[in-house]
């Protein structure tokens, strides 16, 4: 059965295995081999029942009494035609009917957890009275003496002709010992014969049956012994017939039953795949979810089934109607992807009839298509780039997502120059978020998290880190935006704090809290180089910039009006919004000088006091004797 790729990249297939591993039957492996979410509501919500209902039987009654029913249909097959049954296939269809007996029994005491599991052990036909014919005839390799007077009768006579022969051999190899080569008795063709030397032969006296491969030694039948060997030989036969009849009444037996053991084949292959499904739901410690065609996802500290529930952090990701995808942004590393593939490996599971392992009050969205794009898709053999692995998935997706189609995008427009890889992400969403169709998108690209924020019916999310740490939590958090790990690393290991201002805004197009809090120059180490003194540079450089005049700081293009002109270091302090910093006078840019922005004679104290130094100022002037204190800024 060909693999659905979409399916295979969310994992799917390993679930399936798991399943394989828990049924006994080669039919239910086979069922389950072919399992696809189901598309009717109403079928789907039936089937997670059933899956419910097994669970229930298996807690409280333990393990089913299941059979493999290996050889069954060929034994089946072979009854109905009339050719005979085997020993070996007679005590398989014994077998069969046993584990049917057992099971009608079992599921008798799960009726009082699910009337549905008891009806399917009141299917099962009773096969006790052929079971029982079966077990008293034949074992696996041989028909029982007892399966009729007949055969009882035959073997006796076998065994006391064979005595006779033997004790008639045994006189023989006493008496003329010395013309065989190894005094024993053996059987060659159904006979049995002495081993004589060749060299004897024709003193020894008989008939020659076979002659050994090297032809030294011939295996010779006394004359005395050929009437009984010839009795034994036709008691043989007249076993053999007897032997035939007795399976031929048990393969008739069979054959008349086929209707029943059939019926029972398909009730114990359907609880064979029900149990074991149930089984895995035990395995994981999954539960039933409730799930539907309303367009909303909820999961509940969701795991994802194949990793190890001791250390997998629990998804807890919900989708209201009104969206219809959430974005992921932030590292690599934080486990943006294993939350999608988690969203959408519990969702097909979900509406498979699986349960999940999740919490209480979960709800899954039927999908009618489950389209991704997940890890590495470069493609050797057609010689496509990762990029345009990823590119032919995502357009081949469009093709086929409807507006019930659950659409996972990983990475989305990654492998390729970030600008124009930026410019399909959000090109691909627009067309997603257009179609209406569910989906869950990451990437790195900060510019989508404004795509995020911008639009209504799309939510951002990110993977939680700890800044502390610099470790990923692994935790979905919606409503907030990703951000790179980079500055972070960068900040604790040391890198200067105007450095990364310079970063982030490159990066995110404004100023970040964290960063320009800090924002003062990086003093540079002092040169051991003694230069002649220019004092006609140093007087250039302190009448570039005069108190009042506004200017522009670079890189930020933030707006400041100096405070004081240049000092011998070419330090000119500036405020900005404020506060008041220094910064080198190549970093500034003339706006427009103080003399076109105010009278000769203004008051700068205005622009550049405190309120409290103004209010003291004020006091002063006015003579009052109460304390006032001015605090002078250098």
């Amino acid at each position: 059965m060909s693999k659905n790729p979409h399916y295979e990249a969310l994992g799917f297939y390993h679930i399936i295995e798991k399943l394989k591993e828990l049924a006994l039957s080669e039919q239910a492996k086979a069922v389950l081999d072919r399992l696809e979410p189901f598309m009717k509501e109403e079928q789907c919500i039936s089937k997670m029942k059933e899956t419910t209902a097994a669970r229930k039987v298996l807690d409280t009654c333990g393990t089913p009494p299941l059979v493999s029913m290996n050889g069954m249909e060929e034994a089946l097959k072979q009854a109905e035609i009339g050719a005979m049954l085997t020993t070996g296939q007679l005590v398989t269809v014994s077998k069969f009917a046993a584990s049917c007996g057992r099971m009608a029994k079992y599921l008798q005491r799960g009726e009082i957890l699910d009337q549905a599991m008891g009806a399917y052990g009141r299917s099962i036909g009773d096969l006790s009275e052929l079971q029982s014919e079966i077990d008293h005839s034949v074992q696996e390799e041989r028909v029982y003496d007892d399966a009729s007077p007949a055969l009882r009768n035959l073997r006796r006579k076998q065994e006391h002709v064979e005595g006779q022969i033997k004790e008639k051999l045994n006189h023989v190899l006493k008496s003329r010992s010395k013309y065989l080569a190894e005094q024993c008795i053996v059987s060659r063709n159904g006979r049995f014969v002495l081993p004589v030397q060749r060299r004897y032969q024709s003193q020894f006296g008989g008939t020659v049956i076979e002659v050994s491969g090297k032809g030294s030694t011939v295996f010779m039948e006394p004359s005395s012994v050929s009437k009984l060997q010839s009795e034994l030989a036709e008691l043989s036969i007249e076993e053999d017939n007897e032997v035939r009849r007795i399976l031929y009444t048990l393969t008739a037996m069979v054959s008349e039953q086929e209707p029943v053991i059939r019926r029972n084949m398909e009730a114990m292959e359907i609880l064979d795949v029900l149990f074991a499904k149930g089984a895995l739901s035990a395995a994981m410690g999954a539960r039933p979810v409730e799930i539907g065609c309303e367009r909303r996802l909820d999961i509940r500290q969701g795991r994802h089934p194949l990793l190890d529930p001791a250390t997998c952090v629990p998804l807890d990701l919900k989708m209201e109607e009104s969206l219809t995808g959430i974005i992921i942004t932030g590292p690599n590393t934080g486990g943006k992807t294993v939350a999608i593939k988690t969203a959408g490996l519990l969702s097909l599971m979900a509406q498979c009839g699986l349960h999940i392992p999740c919490e209480e009050g979960s709800y899954i969205a039927m999908q009618d298509g489950y389209w991704c794009d997940i890890g590495d898709s470069q493609n050797i053999s057609q010689n496509l780039s990762t990029f345009s692995g990823h590119i032919t998935n995502v357009i081949r997706i469009l093709e086929s997502a409807s507006p019930d189609s659950l659409v996972i995008l990983d990475e989305l427009g990654s492998g390729t120059d970030p600008a124009e890889g930026m410019g399909i992400a959000v090109a691909v969403l627009d067309e997603l978020r257009l179609r209406k169709c569910m989906f869950l998108v990451t990437t790195h690209y900060p510019q989508v998290k404004s795509y995020a924020r911008q639009k209504e019916n799309v939510i951002g999310a990110r993977m939680a880190f700890d800044r502390d740490s610099l470790q990923p939590l692994y935790r979905l958090e919606l409503g907030k935006s990703g951000e790179s790990c980079a500055l972070d690393i960068a900040k604790r290991l040391g890198l200067a704090s105007h450095l990364l201002d310079r970063a982030y805004y490159e990066v995110y197009g404004h100023r970040s809290e964290d960063f320009a809090s800090e924002c003062g120059s990086m003093a540079a180490p002092k040169s051991r180089l003694v230069r002649k003194s220019d004092p006609k540079k140093a007087t250039d450089v302190r009448s570039k910039f005069k108190m009042g005049d506004s200017v522009l700081v670079l890189p930020e293009k933030e707006i400041g009006i100096v405070y004081k002109p240049a000092d011998e270091n070419g330090d000119v302090t500036v405020q900005v919004k404020g506060k008041k910093r220094k910064v080198k006078h190549n970093r500034l840019q003339l706006k427009v000088a103080a003399e076109a922005l105010y009278p000769p004679d203004y008051d700068f104290s205005i622009i550049f006091d405190s309120v409290e130094n103004r209010k003291a100022r004020h006091q002063l002037d006015r003579g009052s004797r109460d304390e006032a204190v001015i605090e002078y800024e250098e």
